[in-house]
């Protein structure tokens, strides 16, 4: 591959982290907060890579000029032809060139370009659809009594375990408010979903609440939900459905870290 697209790709390449993670927000749609810095540095040393590669092919090529010019006026070699010269045809004459870049190699300019032009949407409803629900993690301490605030806001990992998990069924007939976005779920219907990540897209999981009632609205359209726990199985076991009856729904903003099982916007 020849210099100057190897130093095309690592500065664009560079360019396109340090706009994502400096200037933009986007980067959440790939990595948790935390990791925000990473990515700068990250950009910087491919930017920096890129210019050492570019001065250190500067400076090669001065330095076979500057041969060459030596060679042309120097010392003549074997049958008359300039000292250092020969060989310079002789490699030149033969086999092919390996110094064009591979047609292929081109696609790398694709990502690159993306992150500078275009960034890949977040995860939502097609990769929601196609991964099981999460399994929550199990309370050992007990639950806190619920406040009397109602409707209760809760997070879908609550809801989940207030469900499955509290003995107590302090959630049996109590109004409750989440918020996620809508994915399809399999012989119609819908549910209300949200996607957690531990450190980056790649090991995301997947949060879901079945939602009964009311017209489903457009998949990956972020919503908050008031109503009732669906009954269905027993309450306060892994048998209890994580369903819920919708008696309102209303559109809400995407938060800007998506990627969070956060409280109800608002």
């Amino acid at each position: 591959m020849k210099r100057f697209v190897q130093v095309a790709l690592l500065v664009l390449g560079g360019l396109g982290l340090l706009q994502t993670s400096l200037f933009t927000d986007e980067y959440l749609r790939f990595v948790k907060p935390g990791m925000r810095w990473l990515l700068v540095v990250s950009g910087v040393v491919l930017v920096g890579l890129g210019v050492l590669e570019a001065l250190a092919a500067r400076g090669r090529r001065d330095q076979h000029e500057e041969q060459d010019r030596h060679g042309v006026h120097g010392v003549h070699g074997v049958h008359g032809v300039p000292g250092g010269h020969e060989g310079h045809e002789g490699h030149e004459g033969h086999g092919h060139d390996h110094s064009r870049v591979p047609r292929v190699a081109w696609l790398l300019f694709l990502p690159v370009l993306s992150l500078l032009f275009y960034a890949p949407p977040a995860l939502g409803s097609y990769t929601a659809s196609r991964e099981p629900a999460k399994v929550v993690a199990v309370q050992d301490d007990g639950f806190d009594p619920l406040p009397a605030t109602s409707p209760l806001p809760v997070t879908l990992t609550e809801f989940t375990q207030r469900v499955q998990q509290d003995r107590s069924r302090a959630i049996k007939g109590r109004a409750v408010r989440l918020t996620g976005f809508v994915s399809p779920a399999d012989g119609g219907g819908w549910y209300l979903t949200r996607i957690l990540i531990s450190c980056c897209a790649a090991d995301a999981t997947t949060l879901k609440v079945r939602v009964y009632g009311g017209t489903p609205p457009k998949a990956d359209t972020w919503v908050t939900v008031t109503g009732t726990w669906h009954p269905s199985g027993k309450l306060g076991t892994s048998s209890a459905a994580v369903a819920l009856d919708a008696r309102s729904l209303k559109k809400v903003r995407k938060p800007s870290n998506a990627y969070m099982d956060a409280l109800p916007l608002g």
